[in-house]
């Protein structure tokens, strides 16, 4: 499977890293291909090298980072261009801290990326990723409100958003979602039809059993790499019921109401 030319660049369809050395110089386990459409998390306590590994695929390392580990775009190496281009970047990433300093309305800030992006129906397009950053977004936000005024979980709603349906960058490196404020389910089934490849750092279990696969770290390389077995099936379940509870839970006790009945039940207000 290989990419195709958008914008005037070539996209490749997957992303492949050799394998490296850990923080002791000791071969790494295995190397990681990755496809469009594909989901990948990364798990391991901090200091593991997931963030390494994400800054490896970000620069496009051609064995000249601290892992020695090289990047493969369809099977060849990318070239200077695709490296270090300041603009038209394959590589698009998300941080833990979104903030934004140009002062204008985040319509107006689709619309015009819209229009950068040379898209046939501006409108339609910016107003189909302002509906997708709300529906991420656990506080909703008005067309007109100022990007500088939008909170860190409505920003990156917006982002995540921005990035799956907006930017053609076809890898997408995203570190702990699960602190952004956004819907957790919808942003990786928004992620997954955007045809992608993501890359996520996390150390949520619900997360990590959505992805299509994990990459297990260790003192500074890839342990392991797991696909979801039948049985981690019921367990996903099971979480992704027991984060509902809470949800509900955490949206009485903002609105003041009784949380001592179940879903439904109980009396606004104070006694």
């Amino acid at each position: 499977m290989t990419g195709q030319a958008v914008e005037g660049v070539f996209v490749p369809r997957t992303l492949a890293l050799t394998a490296g050395r850990d923080k002791s110089g000791r071969p790494e386990a295995c190397g990681v291909t990755f496809a469009a459409g594909q989901v990948t998390a990364l798990l391991g306590p901090t200091g593991s090298g997931k963030s390494r590994f994400l800054s490896d695929i970000e620069s496009m390392a051609q064995g000249d980072t601290p892992t020695g580990r090289t990047l493969l775009l369809d099977g060849r190496a990318p070239d200077a261009d695709e490296r270090f281009a300041l603009t038209g970047r394959l590589v698009a990433q998300l941080t833990q801290n979104m903030n934004f300093v140009l002062d204008m309305g985040v319509l107006d800030f689709l619309l015009t990326h819209a229009e950068s992006r040379g898209a046939a129906e501006p409108r339609a397009v910016a107003e189909r990723v302002f509906a997708a950053a709300n529906a991420l977004a656990g506080e909703p936000f008005g067309p007109d409100v100022q990007l500088t005024q939008l909170s860190g979980g409505q920003s990156r709603a917006l982002m995540i958003a921005d990035t799956a349906l907006l930017s053609w960058s076809p890898v997408l490196l995203i570190d702990e979602i699960e602190n952004a404020g956004v819907d957790k389910k919808k942003a990786l089934e928004l992620l997954v039809r955007s045809d992608k490849i993501v890359v996520m750092a996390t150390h949520d279990p619900v997360l990590a059993l959505s992805a299509h696969r994990r990459l297990v770290f260790e003192n500074g390389a890839v342990r392991a790499v797991q696909e979801r077995s039948a049985r981690e099936e019921g367990v996903l379940a099971g979480l992704s019921a027991m984060e509902a509870e809470i949800s509900r839970v955490r949206e009485r006790l903002r609105h003041g109401a009784d949380v001592g009945h179940g879903p439904g039940g109980g009396h606004g207000g104070a006694s």
